[in-house]
């Protein structure tokens, strides 16, 4: 072989991967969006986090039934716990959770399901999900939000 034939061969080998590698990116963020039912939580608006305990719904956090098989949670996330710390909900039903933050930045993730959003102050997040299959489910905080982290946990008991 000549040297300048193994040169064009180098060449490929690096081109390649350079091209295959955005692609595989670009198919993994397009199945995580849209397959996966992964995204951005919905923007519920702003709150003064130092009138949580005034405001509608986080005055009285906690479960509410909205229609038949339709419930909203209002959560207030403080360092190192959520309120309520439990949460009950029906089988089959669509659960909106209604979340903020009364002091730092924390994270809402409920283990098993696609909710997963960064409890910000002042920012009010919405998500929605359904829970198919009866159990418990662990609610953890994933963002640092100091010396006991991790013991900010809850659970959200599907019956």
């Amino acid at each position: 072989m000549n040297k300048k034939y193994i040169g064009y061969l180098f060449e490929i080998a690096w081109i390649l991967p350079s091209i295959a590698i955005p692609i595989a990116i670009l198919v993994a963020v397009i199945i995580t969006a849209f397959v996966a039912g992964v995204g951005v939580p919905g923007d519920g608006g702003q709150i003064n986090p130092a009138a949580i305990a005034q405001t509608a719904p986080f005055d009285q956090p906690g479960v509410r039934e909205l229609a038949p098989g339709r419930y909203e949670v209002a959560v207030v996330a403080q360092v190192f716990q959520f309120m309520p710390g439990e949460i009950r909900v029906p089988r089959g039903a669509e659960v909106t959770f209604v979340v903020t933050s009364r002091d730092v930045i924390h994270g809402f993730k409920i283990n098993k399901t696609p909710v997963n959003v960064m409890v910000i102050p002042g920012q009010i997040s919405r998500v929605t999900t359904t829970f198919d299959e009866p159990g418990e489910y662990l609610l953890v905080c994933h963002e640092y939000c100091g010396t006991g982290h991790h013991v900010m946990a809850g659970k959200v008991i599907v019956e």
